[in-house]
């Protein structure tokens, strides 16, 4: 317990929480600026076991607020989840992390959060977070919400079974249809850094059992000094935590694109996934461009096109003018 003294000596916690805290498993979605400080704060936290899901590689312009990362992971193009891991393995050897390099989808969620205690939203992506929602729902798993934008971060914490509220009462589906991202926003690192310490806190007093769980939305604004606790209230008639009529969830959805926040990139997951063969497709690409590869991703450019291909065959395709073009981009070099 010597790790954890300054933290056990704390009254809410003591050597009775820190060994519940050890016992615990958090998963979370999403390894960019949020899920980068969550992660070293729960791993410094001793949570036992930490799985970290992300489907992005490492780049230059992620080093600005994305604190687990530094110049030869974005040179390497080293995926975010595995960067992670090497960098606070080196931290906590005493508790147990599992980067999964992967795109989150219906066919997957439940698996990825079905033994967990516990999931915390790190994401960038309002369709991704409503199926978190609709997971959590069915599954019965508490979940934080959490996003930053600008100099504003909000986080709220959804407890499905207590007669909260979820995502979805407060935020319906329409809301999302106009939505500004940190490539067209900007984001400042120091509300991702501030936003996801409230949002890890929660984590803590959820895993406790604390009695005082915020049951509020939380909202900061770092640069006009602006602290709001919004009361919200469970719709009567919510489509996902009353009537349980899912949208996202266990839908067939095949191949699809998605265009992905701060990176200027299309992600592209064929309608079947499966192990690629880095080298033998680099012998087939090395006669049309510059090819690199390591164990995990596949880069290539040439003078149309760059992409960076990882294992499951998924593709990110860079500076793509639009969803349709990264697809023809992928079926022409790829074809997979």
């Amino acid at each position: 317990m010597e790790r954890y003294a300054r933290q056990t000596i704390f009254s809410h916690i003591g050597p009775e929480g820190q060994l519940r805290l050890s016992q615990s498993r958090v998963t979370i979605i999403g390894m960019g600026a949020l899920g980068t400080v969550a992660a070293n704060n729960l791993c410094r936290a001793g949570i036992g076991y930490i799985r970290m899901v992300d489907r992005d590689y490492v780049e230059i312009t992620n080093l600005q607020r994305q604190l687990l990362y530094n110049e030869d992971d974005a040179k390497d193009g080293v995926p975010k989840a595995v960067a992670a891991f090497n960098h606070l393995s080196k931290v906590n050897s005493e508790i147990e992390m599992n980067p999964l390099i992967m795109d989150v989808n219906s066919s997957n969620i439940e698996m990825l959060i079905k033994d967990s205690d516990l999931i915390l939203d790190a994401t960038d992506n309002w369709e991704v977070r409503r199926l978190i929602n609709e997971a959590c729902v069915e599954c019965g798993i508490p979940w934080i919400y959490c996003g930053a934008i600008g100099s504003i971060g909000v986080t709220m914490n959804i407890l499905p079974g207590k007669d909260t509220p979820c995502l979805s009462c407060f935020m319906p589906e329409q809301s999302f249809s106009s939505q500004n991202t940190c490539t067209t926003f900007g984001v400042l690192n120091m509300i991702t850094n501030a936003i996801a310490s409230i949002q890890t806190e929660e984590a803590l007093k959820i895993l406790l059992c604390s009695e005082y769980i915020s049951k509020k939305l939380f909202s900061l604004d770092v640069w006009t000094n602006r602290v709001d606790l919004l009361e919200i209230k469970k719709n009567p008639d919510c489509p996902i935590c009353v009537h349980k009529k899912y949208k996202y969830l266990r839908k067939d959805s095949g191949s699809y694109t998605t265009s992905l926040c701060g990176t200027g990139g299309v992600q592209v997951v064929p309608y079947k996934s499966g192990k690629v063969n880095f080298h033998a497709l680099s012998e087939t690409l090395k006669k049309s461009g510059d090819v690199r590869y390591n164990e995990f991703t596949l880069s290539f450019a040439d003078d149309k096109c760059e992409f960076m291909l990882f294992q499951d065959g998924r593709a990110i395709i860079k500076n793509a003018k639009d969803e349709n073009s990264a697809k023809s981009i992928y079926a022409e070099y790829l074809g997979l």
